[in-house]
């Protein structure tokens, strides 16, 4: 077991991947030499080589317009998108050819191809900086799309990510990136958890608590609140947004009764309208009260000065919790 930051975690998968596979190339601006805006590719290109670690043009579609052509040839891309916002431009190539050529052909070809996203606010960057399109694209048949929020995933999931044969979207929390935790680097990619399972971060039977990537903290941090006022909740970190693993999550709220979910993207056609929809439908006669969102809010991504506001907090979180159980809460007020 080693101690090491969420960043340097995923540092030393991709350096992992690469030693194991010479088809594995990583893409993106300022990856190289600088190392990434984060850092987290420093010291590849120096040990791998720029015909591996390649600095691209500051043009995402190019990026992956090259990293489509290169899984044709039998290569394993991972591509970087510098910021969150600055995936749009590549949003052509990745829904109408990245996600539809393995159907397209038949089965004929495949698209292995990793999409690292640095996403999420929380940093004090202003709008295209600080966002969250994970929506986009798990509406998106034929991409996986991916979320970690502690080292020992980060280390692991983005293995796994550069492994399947399908492409994968692999949204990481900036704002997390140096948070510590423990990484065991010798387990044995089979014998971990898919990156297609949700994980229960806390165990619960008053509410279940639905999160993933940056929020994953915050929900277990509320829980440990709650459970100072005699409430009990169950964290359940996604992990993978599509497909989502809803056994587990279906398995809590049959026991609690109440459903709660928090994400930092906005609340209209985000994931928690999707998950609060599938839930009411497999367990409806199990719900004691209507699922709650707690989200960012329908707004461009405000100044940092505000992020604050708008970021889903401990206080938010245990406000949506009080709306689950009915008690007294921000829309009810003191009658509950």
């Amino acid at each position: 077991m080693s101690t090491m930051t969420f960043g340097r975690a995923i540092n030393a998968g991709l350096r992992k991947a690469m030693e194991e596979d010479p088809k594995v190339v990583l893409m993106g601006e300022d990856i190289g030499k600088l190392g990434g805006v984060f850092r987290i590719t420093d010291g590849l290109q120096k040990d791998f080589g720029g015909h591996r670690v390649i600095d691209t043009p500051l043009a995402e579609s190019a990026i992956l317009g090259t990293a489509v052509g290169l899984a044709y040839r039998g290569y394993r891309p991972v591509c970087e998108i510098q910021f969150d916002g600055f995936i749009y431009p590549a949003f052509d190539q990745i829904v109408c050819q990245v996600a539809k050529l393995h159907y397209r052909t038949q089965g004929k070809v495949r698209m292995p191809i990793t999409i690292r996203v640095p996403f999420g606010g929380g940093i004090g960057s202003p709008e295209h900086h600080s966002e969250s399109p994970e929506a986009y694209f798990t509406h998106t048949s034929g991409l996986r799309v991916i979320s970690v929020s502690n080292p020992q995933d980060a280390y692991t999931m983005i293995q796994q990510a550069i492994a399947s044969d399908d492409p994968v979207l692999y949204f990481e929390p900036k704002r997390r990136y140096h948070t510590k935790g423990e990484v065991d680097e010798s387990l044995d990619l089979s014998l971990a958890p898919s990156m297609e399972t949700a994980r229960i971060v806390t165990q619960g039977t008053d509410v279940t608590l639905v999160t993933y990537g940056p929020l994953v903290p915050t929900a277990r941090d509320a829980a440990v609140a709650a459970s100072d006022e005699g409430i009990s909740v169950e964290v359940i970190d996604l992990r993978s947004l599509a497909p989502i693993d809803f056994a587990p999550i279906e398995a809590s709220v049959r026991k609690t009764g109440r459903l709660v979910i928090t994400h930092e993207a906005a609340q209209s056609g985000g994931l928690g309208a999707e998950i609060a929809a599938s839930l009411t439908e497999r367990c409806f006669n199990y719900l004691e009260s209507a699922p709650v969102r707690v989200t960012g809010f329908d707004i461009p991504y405000p100044p940092s000065k505000l992020e604050s506001h708008h970021l889903p907090d401990l206080d938010r979180i245990l406000d949506g919790v009080d709306r689950a159980m009915g008690r007294p809460n921000s829309l009810s007020g003191l009658e509950g």
